[in-house]
C-alpha cells in the first residue's frame, strides 16, 4: 500500500519522532508498516524515507537504491531498514551535494554533510545493526536521521542560494555537481 507523503508545513515534519519499543518490531502491524514505508518510497523514486513523511512520527528510516531516476548517478544501496538510530560523525570530513526530499518536492539545494558515519540501529527483524557507512550511504542516512529529528535539508543548508526547482536543476546544475 502507498502511504501519503507529508509535505513541509504539516507539523508532523517538525516533530522529534518517537522510539519504537524493540517488542513491537516484529509485531505484524509494525512489518505492514515497514513493508508500505518501502513500497512508498519506491513508488516515488525515493532513495530514502523517514516515518515522519508518512505522518508516523516514530524513529524509522528506510534506504535503499537499484536505479534511479531522480538520482541517475547514485551508487547501488542494499535496501537498509533503521529503527531507532543512533548516528555519530567518523572524521570531521564534510562534503557538499545536492540534496532533494519528497516531503520538499519539486526542489534541489546543496546541503553540507559528513563523508562518513557510524550507525548503530534495530533492523526490519528488531536485530541490532552497527555499521560505518561513506558518501553518499552516509549522505542519506543523515537525511533521513534528519527527519527523525524534525529538521529538513532546507534547515541544513549554508544559504538558501542554491535552492532550486527541479526543472532549473535539470537546465543548470544537474551536470555540474
Amino acid at each position: 500500500m502507498i502511504l501519503k507523503v507529508a509535505r513541509l508545513g504539516n507539523p508532523v515534519l517538525r516533530l522529534k519522532a518517537k522510539p519504537v519499543p524493540v517488542e513491537q518490531i516484529r509485531s505484524p502491524g509494525m512489518q505492514a508498516f515497514l513493508e508500505h514505508l518501502v513500497e512508498t518510497m519506491q513508488e516515488y523514486d525515493g532513495v530514502g524515507i523517514a516515518a515522519p513523511q508518512v505522518h508516523v512520527s516514530s524513529q524509522i528510516a528506510a534506504i535503499g537504491v537499484t536505479r534511479n531516476p531522480r538520482y541517475p548517478r547514485a551508487p547501488k544501496i542494499p535496501l537498509t531498514l533503521l529503527i531507532n538510530p543512533q548516528v555519530k560523525t567518523v572524521s570531521r570530513a564534510v562534503e557538499e551535494d545536492w540534496e532533494g526530499c519528497l516531503s520538499v518536492e519539486g526542489f534541489r539545494g546543496l546541503v553540507p554533510r559528513w563523508r562518513e558515519v557510524e550507525v548503530r540501529a534495530y533492523n526490519g527483524q528488531g536485530v541490532t545493526v552497527h555499521f560505518r557507512a561513506k558518501g553518499f550511504f552516509a549522505r542519506v542516512i543523515q537525511h533521513e536521521w534528519d527527519h527523525l529529528q524534525g529538521k529538513v535539508f532546507l534547515d541544513r543548508m549554508k544559504n538558501l542560494a542554491t535552492l532550486t526547482h527541479l526543472t532549473e536543476y535539470g537546465r543548470f546544475w544537474a551536470d555540474h555537481g
